[in-house]
């Protein structure tokens, strides 16, 4: 039986041009044209998709946010359905978030520069989808270290979110270790910042 993925359609191909021509240029740099050329269509055959550029965008922006949270609940459940101990569960939220940085670095480009450009309705329903999932990791971190104040679990959390999603910022591709290297030193990393947290407040031996 073949394993291979299904072949991304039409829609999810022009998002993912759209996302990279955005990041690399910024939203106002890039035309309707463009990103039609960018997928071989021409520009204005883009309106059977999506109304405009304000479109794509939000679909971006929220699809994303959708999609960590589904990953993190989906991860979170998978190990209590197996008896998992939460630093297992921890773990895998910590490599859940390690894929989508390193895949999907142009999201998070779009994120810090042009989220504000999203409709009030767009912009608060991002907003709510990461304050679940940061949710979801606070509940996961506090049993793993059952003693650190839920402010604190909360802040370090978003700290560890700003280490991980700081894959833009380091540098050109080629200038990187392999991708297995850098997810491998980016997991350490975010363990050391809950770790140090944990340390920091005395509470002892990992729940």
């Amino acid at each position: 039986m073949s394993t291979q993925a299904p072949a991304p359609s039409r829609r999810e191909q022009i998002l993912k041009e759209a996302a990279r021509l955005f990041a690399e240029r910024g939203f106002h740099g890039v035309g309707v044209d463009e990103i039609g050329a960018a997928v071989g269509i021409s520009g204005p055959g883009l309106y059977r998709h999506f109304p405009g550029k304000e479109a794509m965008l939000a679909e971006l922006l929220v699809g994303i946010s959708g999609r960590l949270l589904t990953g993190g609940k989906r991860r979170a459940a998978a190990g209590e359905g197996t008896g998992r101990a939460p630093a297992e569960v921890l773990d895998s939220l910590i490599e859940g978030h390690i894929d989508f940085a390193l895949d999907d670095r142009p999201l998070i480009i779009l994120h810090d520069r042009e989220l504000d450009r999203l409709r009030d309705t767009d912009r608060k329903l991002v907003r709510s989808l990461q304050r679940q999932y940061v949710e979801l990791w606070v509940e996961v971190v506090r049993k793993v270290y059952p003693r650190l104040a839920e402010a604190e679990a909360r802040a370090c959390v978003h700290a560890v979110f700003g280490l991980l999603n700081s894959t833009p910022h380091l540098g050109r591709p080629g200038a990187l270790p392999g991708r297995a290297a850098t997810a491998t030193l980016l997991h350490r990393l975010a363990l050391g910042a809950f770790g140090g947290a944990h340390s920091a407040d005395g509470s002892g031996q990992v729940g």
